[in-house]
């Protein structure tokens, strides 16, 4: 079992007990905490808030019930961007973690309401968790309009746009506003936290650029190399609906070797951290390699 493997294990169990009792306990209403819950406890790797705890684990920092509100915080607000990203106006999924998207099972208007609940829910969980005004702030623009929701825009206007396709600086940017952020947030919030010094975070940070970069990259990859059931998710569909991203733009043998150069760039910006476990987030990537 790989350093990841054994964390995600540890740590997983006790993430998803975290926010099926608290999504359970803090929302009043029970019809809309269950349509919450359905999304949020669909399953997932659960990767960016097991960034933030391993990235404290690097800094020494002790995890307790703090931290992992946090986390859970973070996972929050990524579920949320997953239900909009599901539904007809934006990708039009029908499946995601191997269940019927939220709008599929409650309908179009309680899937928009259950995400429209759980960011604001989720960066309450931050605040709450970190006492940290600093922390609402990366939290907050790595998901605003400069961040995830501008790439999310940006993969929208790009769609079936051919002025667009050959621009790899138009595609690097979007996707790494649409994914990059978020991760590149979760290490630094923990960073932040557990008061790295100055040359920890700026390695902490380009790890998670590199790391952000390329898992846009592995998405765009999981599309074409993996069934649906693989996936647990529709597949084979990105080049139809006219994405333009990495993969449309290289090809699937240049994305693959952009991603290799990307995995070992990441390691080599964890020269001189304790960062044996970080480095092995890496390990998800080589099913499509």
């Amino acid at each position: 079992m790989t350093v990841f493997k054994e964390f995600q294990s540890h740590w997983t169990p006790i993430i998803n007990n975290y926010l099926e009792k608290h999504l359970a306990s803090e929302v009043d209403d029970k019809k809309i905490g269950k349509i919450m819950a359905y999304s949020v406890m669909a399953g997932g790797k659960r990767l960016r808030p097991l960034l933030f705890l391993s990235t404290l684990y690097t800094l020494g920092k002790k995890i307790g019930e703090q931290e992992v509100r946090i986390a859970c915080g973070i996972e929050l607000i990524h579920t949320y961007s997953l239900i909009h990203d599901d539904l007809p106006a934006m990708d039009n999924d029908n499946y995601r973690r191997g269940k019927l998207t939220s709008h599929k099972k409650w309908g179009e208007a309680e899937a928009i309401l259950a995400g429209d609940a759980l960011l604001p829910m989720g960066i309450q969980w931050i605040a709450e968790g970190s006492k940290s005004s600093q922390l609402v702030t990366i939290i907050t623009r790595a998901v605003g309009p400069n961040g995830m929701v501008g790439g999310q825009y940006l993969d929208i206007d790009s769609t079936n746009n051919a002025s667009v396709a050959g621009s790899a600086k138009f595609i690097n940017r979007m996707e790494w506003l649409k994914t990059g952020c978020l991760i590149e947030a979760s290490v630094k919030m923990a960073a932040v936290y557990a008061g790295a010094d100055s040359e920890q975070k700026d390695k902490l940070v380009a790890f998670a650029k590199d790391f952000g970069r390329s898992y846009q990259i592995y998405d765009d990859l999981v599309d074409v190399v993996e069934t649906s059931e693989e996936a647990g998710k529709e597949t084979h569909k990105d080049k139809e609906e006219g994405k333009n991203n990495t993969l449309t733009l290289l090809g699937i043998d240049q994305s693959r070797k952009e991603l290799t150069n990307l995995i070992d760039h990441a390691k080599a910006n964890l020269t001189g951290l304790n960062g044996q476990l970080l480095a092995s987030f890496l390990d998800l990537y080589k099913k499509v390699l």
